[in-house]
C-alpha cells in the first residue's frame, strides 16, 4: 500500500522526530534524524526570526535531506496586573532558595509575538523549508496560503477530531495526533485540556475514519511496537518526542535525560501549567507540587513562562531537578541514551 505522507515528504521511514521548543532540537539532533531516513523537525517556538534561520541554515549544511520546522501559532493574551503580582509571590520563594532575587517584569505583548510568528513564517519560505508545522491552533489563511504556494508541506496539531476536521477544513496538508499521553505541552485549541485528553489508540481509527489528509500519531511512542500500532490502526507515520529527547544528539539538560533514564515509572509524570502556564506533561518535582494550589489562578502562557524562566535556568545551573520542567510522555522506562541513527533504525527493524 501506498504511504502517501512517506511520498510527500521524500523520506523513507515514517519516523518524524517531534519539535521540542527549547534548545532540545539542535541542529545536529534533525540533521541526524533526516539523515537516517526519517525527517528532523526544529522546534522554533521560543526563536526569534534570525536564530531560526541560523538553524535552518546549520541544517542545510549538515544535509540535503529533507527536514521540517515547528511555530508556535499566537493567541491574544493580556497582562493582569494583579495576577501577575500574584504569581511572582508565589515564585519569590523558589527563587530565594535558588540564591536569585530576579522577578520578571517585562514581557512581550501579543502584537510583538505575532510579528515574531509571521517573521519566522517569511524566513521559513525564503530558506525554503519543505515542512512546516503548528502547535496551539492554526494559522490564518494568508500563512497557509504563501507556505503552500512556496511548496512548502504544512501540518496541524490537533488533539481532538474536532481539531483534525478543522486543520483539514483550513487546507493543510497532514495533521499530527497528540495523545494524552504526549509529553510537553498539549497542543488543543477548540476545547479545555479536560476534554482533550484523548488517548492516542482511541483517536487515530476515529480519526482516519473521517479525514482525508494523512494522520501522525503522537504521544507515548517509543519503540517499533508504538510505531506498528498507530499504523495499523491508520496512521501514516508515527512522532516521537521522549525517545529522541534522550539521544546523544539532542541539547535537553543532562539532568533531564538522567531523569527519563534513571527508571522513572510513567506514573510520576503529570499534568501542569505551573512552569509556563499552558498544560504540559513532565515529571512531577517539588516545584510542581508545590504549585497546585496556585495552578489555577496563573497567568497564562507566554506570561507564566517568561516568570518562570530564571528559576529554570538557575535550577539548571545548580543541578537542581527540583525546579525544572522536565517534560516526558507517559512511557519513560523505554527510553535509551542512544544516537538518533540507532533509534531510527530500532524504530523500522534495521540494526
Amino acid at each position: 500500500m501506498t504511504n502517501r505522507l512517506l511520498e510527500a515528504l521524500s523520506i523513507s521511514h515514517p519516523i518524524i522526530q517531534a519539535p521540542m521548543a527549547g534548545g532540545i532540537t539542535t541542529a545536529e539532533l534533525v540533521t541526524a534524524v533526516s539523515e537516517a531516513g526519517g525527517l528532523g523537525m526544529i522546534g522554533a517556538g521560543y526563536l526569534e526570526a534570525e536564530s531560526t534561520r541560523r538553524q535552518i541554515q546549520e541544517i542545510k549544511a549538515g544535509t540535503n535531506k529533507p527536514f521540517g520546522i515547528n511555530l508556535f501559532v499566537p493567541s491574544p493574551y493580556k497582562e493582569e496586573k494583579d495576577v501577575i503580582t500574584k504569581a511572582q509571590l508565589s515564585l519569590k520563594p523558589f527563587l530565594e532558595k535558588l540564591g536569585s532575587s530576579v522577578i520578571e517584569s517585562q514581557f512581550t505583548s501579543y502584537e510583538q509575538t505575532l510579528e515574531i510568528f509571521l517573521k519566522q513564517v517569511k524566513v521559513i519560505i525564503e530558506e525554503q523549508v519543505p515542512v512546516c508545522s503548528f502547535t496551539f491552533g492554526m494559522p490564518s489563511p494568508d500563512v497557509i496560503h504563501s507556505l503552500k504556494q512556496a511548496g512548502t508541506y504544512t501540518i496541524g496539531t490537533a488533539t481532538t477530531l474536532s481539531e483534525a476536521l478543522a486543520i483539514e477544513a483550513a487546507g493543510m496538508d497532514a495533521v499530527v495526533l497528540q495523545g494524552s499521553e504526549a509529553g510537553g505541552h498539549r497542543g488543543n485549541f477548540l476545547a479545555g485540556v479536560e476534554q482533550s485528553m484523548i488517548g492516542l489508540m482511541a483517536l487515530i481509527p476515529q480519526t482516519v475514519d473521517q479525514v482525508n489528509i494523512p494522520v501522525i500519531a503522537a504521544g507515548g511512542i517509543m519503540d517499533r511496537r508504538g510505531v506498528q500500532a498507530a499504523q495499523c490502526l491508520g496512521a501514516q507515520a508515527a512522532q516521537l518526542g521522549t525517545a529522541f529527547l534522550t539521544c546523544t544528539e539532542s541539547g535537553a539538560n543532562t539532568l533531564h535525560k538522567q531523569a527519563i533514564l534513571e527508571g522513572q515509572q510513567e506514573d510520576k509524570t503529570t499534568l501542569t501549567k505551573a512552569f509556563s502556564g499552558k498544560a504540559a506533561r513532565g515529571i512531577e518535582n517539588d516545584f510542581i507540587r508545590n504549585m497546585r494550589k496556585v495552578e489555577q489562578e496563573l497567568p497564562e502562557f507566554p506570561i507564566q513562562n517568561t516568570l518562570t524562566k530564571a528559576i529554570r535556568s538557575e535550577a539548571a545551573q545548580n543541578n537542581d531537578r527540583n525546579m525544572m520542567s522536565l517534560w516526558c510522555g507517559q512511557n519513560p522506562n523505554l527510553a535509551e541514551p542512544i544516537t538518533a541513527k540507532q533509534l531510527v533504525h530500532k524504530l523500522v527493524d534495521e540494526e
